[in-house]
């Protein structure tokens, strides 16, 4: 089984940006945890704070993956074009994120991804990515 964890805008300052919010852990260091407690899943991780990198790494796995984790951060709520490629494509996705976006500012309470999406995972930290991983891997 071969799943993407997909991560946008600002998600490379996690472990430093807003630890209230966000924690004190960097992502690659829960990476490398999630690969552990996952051997037999061939898990891959690209994060970009450029949209059209991101619709670009869609299109490049969304019909080979068995699966992708995509946490699009601020884009969630601003791309339609995020939306359509993941509508686009035949590889599931599981929307994450780490805050409980509608406990915040009411823009955050829109996705453009979510209707598109397989499921979402919101407001558990990033034990959500593991949850998310948990979902696909029973689905296949």
């Amino acid at each position: 089984m071969k799943i993407l964890i997909l991560n946008g805008p600002n998600l490379n300052l996690l472990g430093k940006r807003e630890p209230s919010v966000y924690g004190t852990q960097g992502f690659e260091e829960y990476f490398m945890k999630l690969k552990n407690d996952f051997p037999d899943i061939d898990l891959h991780y690209y994060q970009s704070n450029v949209e059209g990198e991101l619709i670009n790494k869609l299109h490049e796995v969304g019909f080979t993956f068995d699966g992708i984790v995509f946490n699009p951060g601020g884009y969630t709520h601003t791309s339609v074009a995020i939306g359509d490629a993941v509508a686009a494509i035949s590889t599931p996705v599981i929307e994450v994120h780490i805050s409980n976006t509608l406990a915040r500012e009411e823009f955050r309470h829109n996705s453009f991804v979510g209707p598109k999406a397989k499921g979402i995972i919101i407001g558990l930290g990033l034990e959500g990515y593991r949850l998310a991983l948990e979902a696909l891997s029973r689905s296949n």
